[in-house]
């Protein structure tokens, strides 16, 4: 079943800009992820950027997307990239991203193709346009301009996870700076992103009104949580996101408390092996290298048995809607002295926000109650509001448009801004035009 026809339900306008760019959100701009937004200017030039889905439960889709031959990919995550082997499939789109971003990129198409078929929920493309999609990379590294139409490009490091990309683009009227989700501070394996000079600047609203606590100082309560659990003789379940979030976990419990028997099950292993082969993208590379070496990999049966009597288990799904944590979680919940440490986002309808709000959540088709102790850390990657406020002011734009995130959230950030640059707020559906 597909969502749409191509050619029939694009929202997209049919007149020309006169000026100016034109942004059109297909989503992600009134909601967070989601996200495919197109840009055009009065050369003709066009491009999408981003083309991702929600994974929600049933999964939400962005708009169609009108004939488009060039897509830039900003990063790996499933709301980013999701709905990408549709656009080639349908509309022969060349994707542009980092190498890095197109090396993960099957395993999560892939991921994506299997969790539609076990939960039966429509998917618009199949593994012909998965195949296909494939082949339609062209890579390009930090700083390296390349040419779409009349447009000058080039990709710049966005912190979030590693191969993220900003991307700055040069019309022959303006400069505009995309900044995807992104990340001012260093985490455990990617550098922060860094200001950039520009007319008109997109940026993410998802933490928008909110803080993070200190990183520093929140990695080491959930090492002293960690060691808490492993000294009255539990074990520390971490259901945690397999593209960013395992491995920085990893590296915290690696340099902070390497005593420990920490083992590492699901796709996150065979992403950080992309992540091995690319480590241009990588903070301290040998770091990684170190943790690799160290965690103890989960590849049969009898390794899940042998990781029950670790100290730690870090696992996806970071949402606890399925993967190996789930089997983890079915076969420590009845010994309280294990616990199950949350550090993500937990999104609405989810098993971990089921578990958060009611102690329950679903184990095999059962809403079975988890008596165990849940804690949660706040380790997101993405820019707080104050990251967020900074990184506008040192760009220096005339324009600010404030996309993926919440009516509360965009409105928080947007008040800091009540004169220049001049905020924008884009609904999905409705074009935006800015010179």
């Amino acid at each position: 079943m597909v969502l749409y026809s191509p050619g029939r339900t694009t929202s997209y306008p049919d007149h020309p800009v006169k000026e100016g760019i034109r942004l059109h959100f297909l989503g992600g701009g009134n909601e967070v992820g989601n996200v495919g937004c197109v840009l055009e200017d009065k050369t003709g030039t066009r491009l999408l950027i981003d083309y991702g889905l929600a994974p929600t439960r049933p999964p939400k889709y962005p708009s169609e997307c009108p004939p488009i031959d060039h897509a830039i990919i900003t990063h790996s995550h499933i709301d980013h990239i999701g709905m990408a082997p549709w656009l080639v499939g349908h509309h022969q789109t060349t994707l542009h991203g980092t190498e890095l971003t197109a090396a993960v990129s099957e395993m999560m198409w892939r991921d994506t193709y299997k969790v539609s078929n076990i939960e039966g929920y429509p998917l618009p493309w199949d593994l012909r346009d998965l195949d296909v999609a494939l082949d339609a990379w062209q890579t390009h590294n930090f700083g390296e301009w390349f040419d779409i139409g009349e447009w000058r490009l080039r990709f710049h490091r966005a912190g979030h996870i590693p191969g993220a990309a900003m991307i700055e683009i040069e019309t022959p009227e303006l400069r505009l700076l995309w900044g995807g989700d992104m990340d001012t501070r260093n985490s455990p394996n990617v550098g922060g992103a860094k200001p950039v000079s520009c007319d008109i600047l997109c940026i993410e609203s998802t933490y928008g009104g909110r803080e993070h606590p200190n990183r520093v100082e929140e990695e080491a309560r959930f090492v002293a949580r960690v060691k808490e659990i492993v000294s009255r003789g539990g074990v520390a379940l971490v259901p945690a996101f397999a593209s960013g979030r395992c491995q920085d976990i990893l590296r915290i419990l690696h340099d902070a408390a390497p005593h420990l028997e920490v083992h590492f099950d699901g796709m996150g292993t065979r992403i950080t092996q992309h992540w091995m082969n690319n480590p241009q993208y990588i903070h301290e590379p040998n770091g990684l290298e170190k943790m690799w070496r160290w965690a103890r990999k989960i590849r049969s049966k009898s390794d899940r048995k042998k990781a029950l009597n670790s100290d730690v288990i870090v696992t996806t799904s970071g949402m606890l809607d399925g993967g190996p944590a789930i089997w983890y979680l079915n076969r420590l919940r009845h010994d309280p002295a294990n616990a199950i440490l949350l550090t993500g986002y937990q999104a609405e309808g989810s098993g971990g926000r089921s578990l958060l709000d009611n102690r329950k959540l679903p184990i095999f088709g059962n809403i079975t109650p988890i008596e165990l102790d849940v804690d949660q850390f706040q380790l997101s990657n993405h820019a707080g509001h104050s990251e967020l406020e900074s990184y506008v002011r040192a760009c220096g734009p005339r324009h600010v448009v404030f996309f993926h995130g919440d009516v509360e959230a965009r409105q928080a950030i947007g008040a800091e801004f009540t004169q220049e640059p001049k905020p924008s707020f884009p609904l999905n559906g409705t074009p935006l035009e800015l010179k």
